[in-house]
């Protein structure tokens, strides 16, 4: 499906729910399953997480993920300890391109027992779950978060508890710590102290309701639709202002283009501040990568400069993020250059009109890129993609009086 996306209204008011976030949702998902007596409420309606909830209900011998990457790294690590089960884990063919070693090595530190269907490193993979006596594990502290809270959310499970060694500059903090901190609800004792995690042994918890928080990455393209609109005030719902998502950082990256947030209760304003003054913005995105695609594209509508760094984890998500956004972006007239953990985008004199926009399986390029139909009419290519992590991005646009045609 493509879609054309235009805009003729660029004072924007409206209120928007957005679904729970789908890194809460999918590690609560798995808490669940370890510890059935907790219920959720506020979970994604994502792709993502409604693969991670039948991968855990399931009984097959063969778990297809598709595109789900957190699925894959949190599953490996659940079903490796599930003992008496084996499972072969696959996913699409950009799944099976995408590493999984670091996590298969960090398992098999603890004697579990993992073998590769085809290409050492990477998916389908084989697991044979077993009980877990052993409680040390090292890694590469750099690697994406993913693999480490893989390893802390069964770690309550394991006989011994585990102590996670991260090797080097830690990347991706935020991510970890809402791991924790979710494992501290439950009130599973946790300690974080330099590069040393440790996660105690709990057989059982209490029963308690866990309510997801809406997702901050689904809120960041409103933030970018704010930024690019003459005027705006749009309250986004359920949000916490002391969130444990690392892309809450939006608040303070946005700021510098001219959005002011507040808060009243779980509801969320963006305010666009008039006359704001806009300059070029640089912006380590180390610990919120997720976020760079609709912060550069932000930027090329505002008609500003920006530079970003710590994106070395894009190059292995649903696409090469980097590539995928220099390719995109040229289509567009931008001046863009890449690195492989950097981003530059130069000023730009106009945005060419009518381009379409691939989208490459990836749910965030199709919705980093609409926003800028408030500049240029724009296509998204496979617009359907979106459902992996925001199903009704497209109904909640044409609240905002998007036009929203289908080609």
């Amino acid at each position: 499906m493509n879609l054309l996306l235009q805009s003729k209204d660029f004072n924007l008011q409206s209120e928007i729910k957005i679904t729970g976030s789908k890194s809460e949702t999918n590690r609560l998902l798995l808490l669940k399953a370890l510890f059935p007596n907790i219920t959720l409420a506020n979970t994604s309606n994502s792709d993502d997480s409604e693969v991670m909830q039948k991968a855990l209900v399931g009984n097959d011998e063969i778990v297809d993920i598709h595109h789900a990457g957190t699925a894959m790294r949190f599953l490996t690590a659940y079903f490796a300890v599930n003992e008496g089960r084996e499972v072969v884990m696959t996913g699409s063919s950009r799944m099976q391109e995408r590493p999984i070693k670091i996590l298969v090595e960090a398992l098999a530190q603890l004697g579990v027992e993992i073998s590769y269907e085809k290409e050492a490193g990477y998916p389908p993979i084989r697991i044979k779950g077993k009980k877990v006596t052993a409680s040390k594990v090292s890694l590469a502290a750099n690697v994406s978060s993913q693999y480490i809270s893989a390893l802390l959310l069964v770690a309550s499970k394991l006989e011994n508890g585990l102590e996670l060694t991260l090797e080097g500059e830690i990347t991706s903090i935020p991510y970890i710590k809402m791991t924790l901190a979710l494992l501290n609800d439950l009130d599973i004792q946790t300690s974080f102290e330099g590069n040393v995690i440790k996660v105690f042994p709990k057989e059982n918890v209490a029963s308690k309701e866990m309510v997801v928080e809406s997702d901050w990455s689904s809120a960041s393209y409103w933030f970018s639709i704010a930024a690019l609109a003459d005027t705006a005030s749009i309250t986004l719902s359920s949000y916490k202002e002391n969130s444990l998502q690392g892309d809450s950082d939006l608040i303070s990256i946005y700021e510098k283009m001219g959005i002011k947030t507040s808060f009243d209760g779980n509801k969320m304003t963006l305010k666009k501040e008039p006359n704001f003054k806009f300059e070029d913005v640089t912006f380590d995105l180390n610990n919120t990568p997720d976020i760079a695609q609709t912060i550069v594209v932000t930027c090329l509508g505002l008609g500003i400069g920006c530079h970003l760094t710590g994106l070395h984890t894009l190059k292995i998500k649903e696409t090469d993020r980097l590539e995928a956004l220099k390719v995109e972006l040229t289509k567009l007239g931008a001046n863009i250059s890449v690195t492989n953990d950097s981003l530059t985008l130069g000023l730009s004199d106009n945005i060419n009109h009518n381009v379409k926009i691939a989208t490459y399986n990836d749910h965030r390029m199709a919705m980093a890129f609409a926003p800028l139909a408030l500049k240029v009419p724009i296509i998204i290519e496979n617009a359907e993609v979106v459902s992996k992590s925001y199903p009704d991005f497209w109904e909640d646009l044409k609240q905002v009086n998007f036009e929203v045609s289908e080609l």
